[in-house]
């Protein structure tokens, strides 16, 4: 049974569904404008072009720690890096005033937690966190204007010691939890907007 039947203010959007004509134009501009602006704040995050953060790994065959298991594999470390790296262009964005780029050398890495293959079995393959292992960083960094002038430069020695105690909810079932913590807290830390 119709719950509105047709009459002059309703309109038929279906043989069997009439909808009262007074309130659609509301909720149809109100979900107009919510898709819209949904899209353009997508729009504006994807936009392509120069990223105006540079990630550079510097020898990375000599990192102390970016294994995906025991014996390790050039592929396996490619990824864990390359996932780093995207990680660092879009977080380190967000701290930069408009023109601003951030250059950024890691020249050592040592991802949380350890392989302990003497554990047996395929052990070799499984990550251990404990807080004797936590992760660490060595970089090199260089903020510059549009017209290249130097803001700020230095180099960084990462570490958190504290990092099991620490909430990362943001991303509770990502492998490089404890690294993009760390990452996010020095970038916060150097790199807030207008420091």
């Amino acid at each position: 049974m119709n719950r509105f039947p047709r009459s002059r203010g309703n309109i038929s959007v279906l043989p069997f569904v009439t909808v009262p004509t007074m309130k659609t134009p509301r909720v149809l501009l109100l979900f107009v404008v919510a898709v819209v602006s949904g899209s353009v704040a997508r729009a504006l995050d994807t936009v392509k072009g120069p990223s105006r953060v540079e990630v550079v790994f510097f020898e990375p065959e000599k990192f102390i720690d970016v294994r995906d298991s025991h014996m390790g594999s050039d592929k396996g470390r490619d990824a864990t890096l390359e996932t780093l790296k995207e990680y660092l262009t879009t977080r380190g964005v967000r701290g930069l005033l408009p023109g601003q780029k951030l250059a950024i050398t890691i020249t050592d890495v040592d991802l949380a937690g350890e392989f302990e293959p003497w554990l047996g079995g395929q052990w070799g393959d499984v990550r251990i966190v404990k807080d004797i292992y936590p992760p660490r960083f060595s970089l090199l960094f260089r903020l510059t204007n549009i017209d290249g002038t130097v803001v700020k430069e230095g180099k960084r020695e990462l570490r958190d010691m504290a990092f099991l105690m620490k909430l990362t909810m943001g991303f509770r079932d990502d492998p490089l939890r404890h690294e993009k913590a760390l990452l996010d807290d020095w970038l916060s830390a150097d790199f807030r907007r207008g420091k």
